[in-house]
């Protein structure tokens, strides 16, 4: 398993060995070892995972939720093509602001890890794409926020030959500015706080 810091402070990709033979392939998209290397402690204590299916040009995000509580993400695609897009908004980081993005698809098996607080989109280039999460964090209707993916002042790299199709919620999300203006965003200081808590970290007996 090799790992990759990206441009987005705590942000991670990972590129696992693939095992192929005649009979198909196999391969471990999470792994302790390589994942406490990089980040410096295990994955947190997973508490929900979720799978999406996309049709080409659906564009999901920028994705976060409130902080506390925040919810940090560990994703792959295993199938068709996504480009994976991780976005600082944690006011106060170092790298606030910024984005990097990743091609993920189940020829590479690459995955993303995003720490707590940090906003998530993702682009699917083929149809019936398939994006799996791991969680932080449950699934909390009221916690759940978004962001313009099409803010130019991020400028994210949709690519030119995609018609994004968003959600209603997508489509009218504010950019973030706005939403830091509104007192909206994650605080970075608070973020590392929590993700240096014993009860995010910890697992069941």
């Amino acid at each position: 398993m090799q790992a990759r810091k990206l441009a987005v402070e705590g942000a991670v990709e990972f590129s696992p060995r693939i095992f192929a033979d005649d009979r198909g392939h196999f391969v471990s998209p999470y792994q302790e070892a390589a994942f406490v290397d990089a980040v410096g402690k295990p994955l947190f204590a997973v508490t929900q995972t979720n799978i999406s299916m996309s049709r080409r040009g659906v564009v999901r995000g920028i994705h976060y939720t409130t902080t506390p509580p925040g919810t940090a993400k560990y994703v792959y695609c295993t199938r068709g093509r996504v480009l994976d897009i991780v976005v600082d908004i944690r006011v106060g980081s170092p790298t606030y602001g910024k984005w990097d993005a990743v091609i993920l698809d189940p020829e590479s098996y690459r995955s993303t890890y995003m720490p707590l607080g940090v906003g998530h989109a993702f682009v699917a280039l083929e149809d019936k794409s398939v994006m799996s999460y791991l969680l932080s964090q449950s699934y909390v209707p009221e916690n759940e926020l978004a962001l313009s993916v099409l803010d130019p002042d991020l400028s994210l790299p949709i690519p030119h030959d995609i018609d994004p199709v968003l959600s209603d919620r997508d489509l009218n999300a504010p950019r973030l500015a706005e939403a830091n203006a509104r007192g909206l965003l994650p605080d970075y200081a608070t973020c590392l706080r929590i993700e240096a808590s014993p009860l995010v970290n910890s697992r069941p007996a």
